[in-house]
């Protein structure tokens, strides 16, 4: 009788246990959310390039997926715009519940721009919303990046804007920038985009 009383004691406990770690797993799995993985089964935002040359500037870049990540690359030069970005085509996000994007990312130590576009306008025209983020030179380890929306910014064509605020509900384009007012080539490579919630 105690032997039974026992067994049926440590099935509850391993239950409880279960129940417990499925909860904090959903917890987890809920506190993110993947946007952008670059393997055939994830989701893909469909990235295109722009460089500065559609101003008349110099720069070169471009990118090309290898295996489970997005490698982008060029080289900038500052007599003309000074950029190369990869963009991706329009899509809807509302992101209201989250707290900004998580990228996971191996590149070189030069600083490097996240940008978020949605339907907001300046004087008529549409206006993109900029982070700086650095990254660490050649460790071989891949770094997690965390940009909160809140460092996020108002800019049209380079200027910063004192609004409108960046509105989480109608997210709809996204771009990675290497702006960083530097000559010379750049990598980055990128394994993942997320928006995460703390």
């Amino acid at each position: 009788m105690q032997l039974a009383a026992n067994i049926h004691l440590l099935v509850l406990i391993t239950l409880c246990v279960f129940t417990g770690a499925q909860a904090e797993n959903s917890e987890l799995s809920e506190s993110t959310i993947l946007l952008n993985a670059f393997s055939e089964s994830g989701p893909d935002l469909q990235w295109f390039v722009q460089n500065d040359t559609v101003m008349g500037g110099r720069s070169e870049g471009g990118f090309r997926i290898v295996d489970d990540r997005l490698v982008f690359s060029g080289i900038t030069n500052t007599n003309g715009g000074g950029f190369s970005s990869i963009r991706s085509r329009r899509f809807a996000k509302d992101l209201s519940a989250y707290s900004g994007i998580k990228i996971n990312v191996k590149a070189d130590g030069r600083k490097y721009t996240w940008s978020i576009q949605t339907d907001a306008t300046w004087r008529g025209r549409r206006v993109s919303y900029w982070a700086d983020f650095n990254t660490t030179a050649n460790t071989g380890e891949i770094e997690e990046i965390t940009i909160p929306f809140t460092e996020f910014y108002p800019q049209f064509r380079g200027f910063k804007l004192d609004g409108p605020e960046l509105n989480k509900n109608q997210i709809t384009e996204f771009a990675l920038y290497q702006y960083d007012k530097t000559d010379g080539p750049f990598e980055l490579e990128l394994f993942s985009v997320e928006a995460y919630a703390e």
